[in-house]
């Protein structure tokens, strides 16, 4: 560990030096690749330092603990047990810094919401999960855009797709993928009786052309006049378009924006989304060594979380978590979850690392 520390600190010098360069100044595009590279080794090189200078510390300690000195030995003591507990942080701190970054992290989203069990109850469902996450981007000042619906006709989705777009989107909504449940009890049960719905999300990275390849000729493309916003001229012009992925049946139909370019360009992200998923999914079932109770292993057939409106509780059962304040969780207060499942997640990690 010490050896990657010390190149990364090594890097982080040669960064500081090239950016005094007056080349190097002068060039505003390399000054600024050259300052975000060196941002981010800022932190992980900062607390290496720390853990020289405090290991430093406890080296000069322990050698008095040699001496005569009855009162050196106990002050040496002293100070050892100050900096021992900070050493042992710090050394856990350093080793999750140097854990490897998922690269889809940085990436924007698509999110994919289905109605499952409970008909017209688990599209109003599907409804309120849009509106959470949605809820949930605007609180990180993300962006949101819905990308295609099939709503029930009584305020519910039988199928509802947005992008979500901002820094870090991935990272955090990753841990959403998988079963939703909710319990309560319908409008339209006129006994009082609960019932028990469900509805499937999918959170999947937003690829670009460079990270999955489609052949053109695997695509089928239909064109058609749009019936959402814009409605008649729309219909006058085939501004919706459909695509079909020959070699692997997905379909994808994009009709939220005006031009055919724009509705064009959003299905073909949606498309290589999905693709991308389906191999990523196979490799986490090859997998073997997998473990069953694995966060962000994309297991949808899982029920990750449960709504239960008469108890006023959220349970997620992947972490054995429960809050008693649905109307927040439902409202974009999600952090409490995503954050214990981040934590998990790493630990987990360290675990495999350690093995």
């Amino acid at each position: 560990m010490l050896d990657k520390l010390a190149k990364i600190e090594e890097r982080f010098n040669e960064l500081t030096r090239w950016m005094a360069r007056p080349e190097i100044a002068s060039d505003h595009v390399r000054l600024a690749e050259c300052a975000r590279e060196r941002s981010e080794l800022e932190p992980i090189v900062m607390r290496y330092r720390e853990y020289l200078s405090i290991f430093a510390q406890m080296q000069e300690a322990q050698e008095l603990l040699d001496e005569d000195d009855a009162e050196i030995i106990e002050l040496a003591r002293a100070e050892l047990e100050e900096l021992e507990p900070r050493s042992t942080e710090l050394a856990e701190e350093l080793k999750r810094m140097l854990l490897p970054k998922d690269p889809r992290d940085e990436k924007n989203v698509i999110v994919e919401i289905r109605a499952g069990a409970g008909g017209d109850e688990a599209g109003l469902f599907a409804a309120d999960l849009s509106r959470m996450y949605m809820h949930y981007a605007e609180k990180h000042d993300w962006k949101t855009q819905i990308l295609g619906a099939n709503e029930t006709g009584v305020g519910g989705y039988k199928e509802v797709i947005f992008e979500v777009a901002g820094h870090g989107a991935y990272s955090r909504l990753k841990y959403e993928s998988g079963v939703h449940r909710v319990q309560r009890v319908p409008v339209t049960e006129s006994s009082g009786r609960i019932h028990t719905s469900t509805a499937t999300v999918a959170v999947l990275p937003e690829m670009d052309e460079v990270d999955i390849e489609i052949d053109p000729s695997d695509l089928e493309i239909e064109t058609y006049g749009a019936s959402g916003p814009g409605g008649q001229h729309m219909q006058k012009n085939a501004t919706a378009v459909r695509i079909v992925h020959k070699p692997s049946g997905l379909v994808v139909a994009c009709e939220s924006q005006r031009s055919l370019t724009q509705n064009r360009l959003q299905a073909m992200a949606v498309l290589r989304s999905r693709l991308y998923d389906i191999e990523e999914q196979k490799r986490l079932t090859e997998r073997k060594e997998a473990r069953r109770s694995q966060v962000g292993s994309g297991d949808r057939s899982e029920k990750i979380r449960t709504y239960n409106f008469p108890q006023n509780r959220v349970t997620d059962h992947r972490i054995g978590v429960s809050v008693y304040n649905l109307e927040s969780v439902l409202d974009g207060e999600l952090d409490m979850f995503i954050d214990e499942l981040a934590t998990t997640e790493e630990a987990e990690r360290l675990q495999s690392l350690g093995e």
